[in-house]
């Protein structure tokens, strides 16, 4: 059984930093795609960045380049997004998400949720506020 389990939301203030973190579990691939998706009220679920395991190549919105870092620990099975000078729009429910079919290519791994066949963590919320 796959299972994602996002951990670290919470509310901080504009300019503030929080990092996510995503355990994995329930299967062992060696080339996947897997990135951070976000959902504020009202609005669509949007892809924020992601990595090609396996491939070495990380991918993310543009609202968020500079910003935010997508990372992995293969040893702990744990994705984790460093979120940096947070803005008030990137408030929102945080989701880990795992594709795990074989990427065509690394550009495959771009976090397009309408492309992804994936297995969704729980959520985290992120709320930035003064």
């Amino acid at each position: 059984l796959v299972q994602l389990v996002e951990s670290g939301g919470g509310s901080v203030q504009p300019g503030g930093s929080l990092r996510l973190s995503c355990v994995a579990s329930g299967y062992s691939y060696k080339r996947y795609c897997m990135g951070w998706f976000r959902q504020a009220p009202g609005k669509e679920r949007e892809g924020v960045g992601s990595i090609y395991v396996g491939g070495d190549r990380t991918f993310y919105a543009d609202s968020v380049k500079g910003r935010f870092t997508v990372s992995q620990d293969n040893a702990k099975n744990t994705l984790y997004l460093q979120m940096n000078n947070l803005k008030p729009e990137d408030t929102g429910m945080y989701y880990c998400a795992a594709d795990l079919r074989l990427p065509e290519t690394a550009a495959s791994c771009f976090p397009n949720p309408g492309k992804w066949n994936a297995y969704w963590g729980q959520g985290t919320q992120v709320t930035v506020s003064s």
